[in-house]
């Protein structure tokens, strides 16, 4: 269910502060968007692309994985931010970290895609921000979608004969198997 509350009672937002349930709440453009917690699903898909990631990409990179990080539109923090599921940051945006939020695009933000949730509403503001890369990757059937930033738009990148979808700003190939996400370095089998 959706709802809109054109002022939200200050008791509310207290009390979802209390209990932590503001934990994954978005400001998008001084708009209070509150979402629930991800179900274990979720997270588990969540927990194991950042575990391929820190093994596979960090090591070889020097770059940083940071996992549910406030992401702003640079002089906007707090009033314009969204929380990607993991972002990626090569060394050279590693100065965009101020600790609580990365503020402008990270290299890579990863979004796992829930029923009904607004990941591609979110597209527009990664673009904006310089995000290099999007990806989405399916929570139940674990399609993996990469969207590269050509200028200032988003475009869907496509998959290779056997299935790759080729991330340009980690170096990785991605893929679906099943019931699985795949990844390996560009080129290696």
């Amino acid at each position: 269910m959706r709802a809109v509350m054109y002022e939200v009672p200050q008791e509310l937002l207290v009390q979802r502060r209390k209990i932590g349930a503001d934990r994954w709440d978005e400001m998008w453009d001084g708009v209070l968007h509150m979402v629930p917690c991800p179900n274990s699903d979720h997270q588990e898909l969540e927990g194991q692309i950042e575990f391929e990631l820190r093994r596979l990409w960090l090591p070889r990179t020097g770059g940083r994985v940071l996992h549910q990080m406030n992401v702003a539109r640079p002089g906007r923090w707090p009033n314009d931010y969204r929380i990607p599921d993991i972002v990626l940051l090569m060394p050279e945006r590693c100065s965009r970290d101020r600790k609580q939020y990365i503020e402008g695009g990270p290299d890579v933000a990863i979004e796992i895609r829930s029923p009904g949730d607004e990941t591609y509403e979110k597209l527009p503001f990664y673009a904006e921000i310089g995000v290099r890369e999007l990806w989405v990757v399916d929570r139940d059937s674990k399609a993996v979608e990469v969207h590269a930033l050509e200028g200032d738009a988003p475009r869907a990148v496509p998959w290779d004969v056997e299935g790759w979808i080729a991330s340009a700003a980690t170096a990785l190939e991605l893929r679906t198997s099943g019931t699985r996400v795949e990844m390996r370095w560009q080129g290696e089998r």
